[in-house]
């Protein structure tokens, strides 16, 4: 099972980010847990000053913007 970290404040970016992430992982049969991390403090310790960041099984992979469900599905299967 993949945990999936969302960092960012619960802005409209960071839940479209989760809900592609969401939708990709279901495509893909993939299991996940999702997490969301939004103190300035726990996103800031993974080194990212923009979000939405996405962290998948502890690295990111994404940050300061929205990927595409392609790019999501391969860094999803990749871990």
């Amino acid at each position: 099972m993949l945990n999936i970290k969302i960092l960012g404040p619960g802005c409209r970016n960071c839940q479209n980010l989760e809900a592609i992430a969401r939708r990709v992982a279901e495509a893909n049969g993939i299991e996940a847990e999702f997490e969301h991390v939004t103190s300035r403090e726990d996103i800031m310790s993974y080194h990212i000053l923009a979000t939405p960041g996405l962290v998948v099984n502890g690295k990111v992979v994404s940050a300061a913007r929205i990927p595409t469900d392609e790019e999501v599905a391969a860094w999803l299967k990749a871990a």
